[in-house]
């Protein structure tokens, strides 16, 4: 799987609670243009997360696509989730898009490429992006080691990130549904 040397994306599913966080920042080459970009949103009637990493105009395209999936599948994420891989792989057009998403639930996490991969991990907890692996591993380990609820494991990991990934900065953006 690619880096995207652009962004952190997070998410988890604890205690009944899927969180959805996103750092601000946007970088071009070695710049930072942007440091409040909002990069997670809640979709399909607000029952659904969704975060991207790589090049926002694609991500934005993806987001409608998705959006339109999980419509076709009556909000069903994992049907949802494979319809996109499928199309985004097979279609000439979506084919040049370069990025990836993030989408959970309640129940589903699932990381989406352009390269096919509808990957759900063994474990309730995701990250994409330059600062994914730093995310992941912070909030495995306050998952395992806390008592904090999913908000702010999500924050705290997001923040251990921002500390050490240069591309990932400590405006957030954080989205949960109960």
């Amino acid at each position: 799987m690619r880096t995207t040397h652009s962004t952190t994306v997070l998410g988890l599913q604890h205690r009944n609670q899927a969180v959805l966080a996103g750092d601000g920042q946007v970088t071009y080459g070695d710049s930072i243009l942007k440091a409040g970009a909002r990069k997670v949103r809640k979709i399909y009637h607000d029952r659904v997360l969704a975060g991207f990493a790589g090049a926002a105009a694609d991500a934005f395209t993806l987001f409608e696509r998705f959006e339109g999936k999980l419509d076709e599948s009556k909000g069903n994420l994992g049907r949802a989730a494979v319809e996109l891989a499928k199309e985004w792989r097979t279609d000439r057009y979506l084919r040049r898009l370069d990025a990836q998403l993030l989408v959970l639930d309640r129940d589903d996490l699932f990381l989406i490429s352009g390269t096919g991969d509808v990957i759900e991990p063994d474990e309730p907890v995701l990250a994409i992006g330059s600062g994914g692996p730093f995310a992941l591993a912070a909030a495995r380990a306050l998952i395992k080691h806390s008592r904090l609820d999913a908000v702010k494991i999500a924050r705290e990991a997001m923040q251990i990130t921002a500390s050490i990934c240069i591309f990932t900065n400590d405006q957030l953006t954080i989205e949960s549904l109960p």
